[in-house]
């Protein structure tokens, strides 16, 4: 396993994280007697196995239903010292319930503190304003960090980037956990703006959210050799030293050896990942232009600016990725989820608001006529059943 310092914690992370949010039982809380043996056996191998393979943080939510006390029966049994444990907890308008909840967390990690303490899902300016707002949830985070139980304080977000930046030069986090990858270049200035803050970066779903890449198409497999899409984009993250880790949400303990196997090319990272970018981007700029992929972005407001939130970025950082790529299972399994996950995916399409003239919220776009007509084009490719979050399954 290769290590990078995680920012200003200093901590020695290792470039894959065990994520906790595919082997538990349920997404709920459980009685303990509700969780089956073999269920608890797999996580347990699924842990063992991470740390066989030097991947010793473990990360885990409040929000993961049955994670935290399924992990509450293995952690406690494992040297302390060789951990990197991190959970999240969810930001509250009431700091009390932010405590009560982290106190839930804490009785079923069975642990005396955590490494890492993430507010979890600031994903709006609200949520954002909970945690910093004079009296909020951050000042109770910091007096958890004094009693010695929380070493390091960070956020995890799947915010629009402004949201994102807001947070991060706030200058009050360690760390943060965020998507970017090669699919989605959107949140880069918040990379290199934690970068500047000498915070530890941590990437959210790198091969589920960023591709579905664990069932790629053809043309992203022949694309991506002599890696798997799931290496290639690993090691895409990993070529930024501001990037510290992944997320690899293991669901059985075999799932760690795709991502562990491409690590022996990672002394080679300078001379394999930009061949390999070239064809991707080569391959898009023929279907797509190289004049649109480096501006069609541009002038387009985030979600919120948007009547009726449609969320136009994202449908055309959808349309441009399946499109080219022939990533259309990833981009159905995201448009899809359109007015069904609250902030965790905002926004809707455009067939599911009414009255939007989004011609009018276009006008600093250099592509207006393009995007107007790439819209309908991107729903006849991506629309179909609506999909639920991981979560709400």
């Amino acid at each position: 396993m290769f290590y990078r310092r995680f920012g200003r914690t200093e901590l020695e992370m290792p470039v894959l994280s065990c994520g906790g949010m595919r082997y538990q039982y349920k997404w709920q809380d459980v009685a303990p007697d509700d969780i089956p043996a073999d269920c608890q056996a797999n996580l347990e191998a699924c842990i063992h196995r991470s740390l066989e393979l030097g991947i010793n943080h473990i990360e885990t939510a409040r929000g993961y239903g049955s994670s935290e006390m399924q992990l509450g029966w293995v952690l406690p049994k494992l040297p302390r010292e060789k951990l990197i444990v991190q959970t999240k907890v969810g930001p509250s308008a009431d700091p009390a319930q932010f405590i009560a909840n982290f106190e839930k967390s804490m009785a079923y990690l069975k642990l005396d503190h955590v490494d890492l303490l993430s507010f979890h899902g600031v994903n709006t300016a609200e949520l954002l304003d909970q945690v910093l707002r004079p009296g909020g949830c951050l000042e109770a985070a910091r007096k958890i960090q004094r009693d010695g139980r929380a070493r390091f304080i960070g956020f995890s977000t799947h915010a629009p980037t402004s949201v994102i930046l807001r947070g991060i030069k706030s200058g009050e986090f360690d760390y943060v956990n965020l998507h970017w990858y090669f699919v989605n270049p959107l949140n880069l200035p918040a990379v290199e703006a934690a970068a500047a803050q000498d915070m530890g970066v941590f990437i959210i779903s790198p091969s589920d959210k960023g591709g579905r890449l664990y069932n790629p198409p053809a043309k992203m497999v022949d694309l991506c050799k002599p890696l798997t899409p799931i290496q290639f984009n690993n090691l895409f993250c990993l070529i930024r030293h501001d990037v510290h880790t992944l997320s690899i949400g293991a669901a059985r303990p075999t799932d760690f050896d795709e991502h562990v196997d491409g690590l022996r090319f990672y002394d080679q990272i300078d001379t394999v990942v930009p061949p390999i970018e070239k064809r991707l981007t080569e391959t898009m700029e023929a279907a797509l232009g190289r004049d649109w992929l480096q501006s069609c972005y541009t002038g387009v407001p985030e979600v919120y600016d948007i009547p009726q939130q449609v969320n136009v970025l994202e449908i055309l950082r959808l349309w441009n990725y399946a499109s080219s790529l022939d990533l259309v299972e990833w981009g159905r399994s995201r448009y899809n989820m359109f007015g069904e996950a609250d902030h965790w995916f905002p926004g809707k399409n455009p067939q599911q608001a009414s009255d939007v003239d989004l011609s009018t919220v276009l006008t600093d776009s250099p592509w207006r006529d393009r995007i107007l007509e790439t819209l309908p084009k991107a729903h006849a490719l991506l629309g179909g059943e609506a999909v639920k979050r991981l979560s709400q399954s």
